[in-house]
């Protein structure tokens, strides 16, 4: 069954689109799942419509006049109130290789045209779950690296880590189960959730943009890759 959300609490969601029937199907069902709906015809007015009021997440078209959507997403990922901000690209580009590098750009999410709705409400309820933060409180800790659950805040050395929800989330479920080895399957399960139809490989993008935020220069790896397994928390000293 389907989420609504509160009136008192409705999750802004910018549409980047510049076709104007898809976007005003887009704006009926998702305005009928409860949320407030933003609208943009191009890239530049998406980086406007941002700088003026924060979204809750950004429902981005690659395939965009002036401006890409995936320029858009990298300056959005540049600047440091929206480098964690929820993006899911739309892309009538279906190739492997496209959406491995809308992912690498710093998109947490992406989906193929034509798509079911359904498909789409249920990745972004995904997402903003991911991005909400968990209800459970405390701070995690492994070696050096600590999350507070409460601020939402994690840190390395005592240097502050700018993750994106997606990566948030699987560094959580890392830190809920260090040292233990987790296949790709596993994770999009937890991570993702099993209603969620994401590629494999997915995984394996996230886990490297991961390992950028979180290991410095000089430190230690602190996800070990398990051949023909999966990835675990747990750091390999040389």
């Amino acid at each position: 069954m389907a989420e609504a959300y509160s009136t008192l609490a409705k999750p802004t969601i910018l549409v980047v689109e510049d076709e104007a029937p898809l976007m005003t199907l887009l704006r009926y069902n998702l305005e009928k799942q409860g949320f407030k709906v933003d609208e943009a015809a191009d890239g530049q007015e998406a980086l406007l419509r941002v700088s003026e009021a924060r979204p809750d997440l950004v429902l981005l078209d690659w395939m965009l006049p002036a401006l890409s959507g995936i320029e858009v997403c990298r300056q959005l990922r540049r600047r440091p109130n929206t480098r964690d901000l929820p993006i899911i690209m739309v892309t009538a580009r279906t190739e492997d290789q496209d959406a491995v590098r809308a992912l690498d750009t710093g998109a947490d999410d992406y989906i193929a045209k034509p798509f079911v709705m359904d498909a789409l409400l249920a990745r972004i309820r995904a997402l903003l779950r991911r991005s909400g933060g968990a209800a459970t409180k405390g701070t995690l800790t492994y070696r050096d690296l600590t999350m507070d659950q409460d601020s939402h805040r994690v840190s390395r050395g005592g240097r502050a880590l700018h993750l994106g929800p997606t990566e948030y989330r699987l560094l959580e479920f890392f830190l809920q189960h260090p040292g233990r080895v987790f296949t790709r399957e596993q994770m999009l399960d937890a991570v993702w959730g099993r209603d969620i139809h994401v590629e494999p490989r997915t995984v394996d993008v996230h886990i490297r943009r991961l390992r950028k935020a979180i290991n410095g220069e000089h430190e230690v790896d602190l996800i070990r890759t398990v051949r023909s397994a999966g990835y675990a928390l747990d750091a390999e000293d040389h």
